[in-house]
């Protein structure tokens, strides 16, 4: 792998879809980060069937403080690991009104010191919200990168440097959502979808698929 093919690369997934959005719906900074949260270890399709009835009656910490623990577990018992992620929730909604004037912040130490934001859920709010330059590698990112040759790496760290590093400047802030598609549609974990993938013949996977 090159910079030439990874050019390549990156420009096929462009034409492809210009502008790629994360699969989460929100319509504001504080649904984004609330729904990141949520998603850890579940789908954007679970999220957004939970998020849909809850932003409707609580879409700031102060709606979803005042729903207190069980208000807001009923809203989001669907979603593995709710308890959990319910906890967090309220306590990060906490920190927003007591720390951020209720705003989430664009700066990747305040959002880590939120409970249930770790680096892929910072990185995230930073690309998605605020258009900085961070790559949030999950499971379908760290596949791709290394069965394609892109960006291999023996972790999630080491793949999002390596990323950073080797993806073209232009392509850089929208990276992160065209190889989290591509892993999730195409490049599939079990069988992937070589036979119909517009970036085979640059990709340096040796089983491929027919």
């Amino acid at each position: 792998m090159n910079r030439v093919k990874r050019t390549e690369i990156f420009q096929r997934l462009r034409q492809q879809n210009p502008e790629p959005r994360t699969e989460l719906r929100y319509d504001s900074n504080f649904e984004l980060l609330i729904s990141v949260i949520l998603s850890a270890q579940a789908t954007d399709v679970s999220v957004n069937k939970a998020t849909e009835g809850l932003y409707r009656v609580a879409n700031t910490p102060e709606a979803i403080l005042a729903l207190g623990s069980d208000g807001l577990k009923e809203h989001i018992k669907t979603i593995g690991l709710y308890n959990s992620k319910a906890e967090n929730i309220l306590k990060t909604c906490a920190i927003l009104i007591s720390q951020h004037q209720s705003q989430v912040p664009a700066d990747r130490e305040a959002l880590e010191a939120l409970p249930g934001v770790g680096r892929k859920t910072a990185n995230v709010v930073l690309n998605t919200a605020f258009r900085q330059l961070a790559m949030a590698v999950d499971t379908h990112i760290f596949r791709v990168s290394n069965r394609t040759g892109i960006a291999p790496g023996k972790n999630v760290l080491e793949v999002e440097k390596r990323l950073i590093k080797l993806v073209p400047e232009e392509f850089l802030l929208d990276a992160h959502h065209w190889l989290i598609l591509h892993g999730r549609y195409v490049c599939l974990a079990r069988k992937p979808r070589c036979a119909t993938c517009l970036i085979a013949d640059l990709c340096e996977y040796r089983k491929k698929t027919d």
